[in-house]
């Protein structure tokens, strides 16, 4: 069985920002050269999410105002986190939406559902930060 694993870094320019990684993940699978198995896309960071969906303006939009909705930003003393950091929501936004995603690999391809993409999820952005790729199977 082989074993592949690559981080993907990503420095972000606003505080909240969904990326479609489904290329790099791609690109990986390629380098990895596994034809059968299994992927695993996680953050690495506590504010920061990876999930699967489909890649449409109007679901982003939607999963922004319902995020803001389920842990709003401001004011930030809502929060008992926040006495020492103003991320308290970034937190709660991440566990929402989940750290990590397995996708299937089956000859050499993702192996999705219709529309199926997977995504960087930020909630705390504005500096670096990465996701673990680990690959594995023949």
């Amino acid at each position: 069985m082989k074993s592949y694993r690559k981080e993907l870094w990503f420095e972000t320019t606003k505080r909240r920002e969904l990326i479609n990684i489904t290329p790099d993940i791609q690109a990986a699978l390629i380098e990895s050269g596994v034809k059968e198995g299994l992927i695993l896309c996680n953050a690495m960071h506590i504010t920061a999410s990876v999930f699967i969906n489909d890649d449409e303006s109007g679901l982003h939009h939607d999963y922004e105002v319902w995020l803001e909705k389920l842990a709003p930003e401001k004011p930030y003393s809502q929060y008992k986190h926040n006495s020492f950091e103003d991320n308290a929501d970034a937190h709660l936004k991440r566990t929402v939406m989940g750290r990590e995603v397995v996708v299937a690999v089956t000859d050499g391809k993702l192996d999705f559902g219709p529309w199926e993409q997977i995504f960087y999820g930020e909630f705390d952005g504005k500096r670096r930060k990465r996701v673990l790729v680990k690959i594995i199977g023949e």
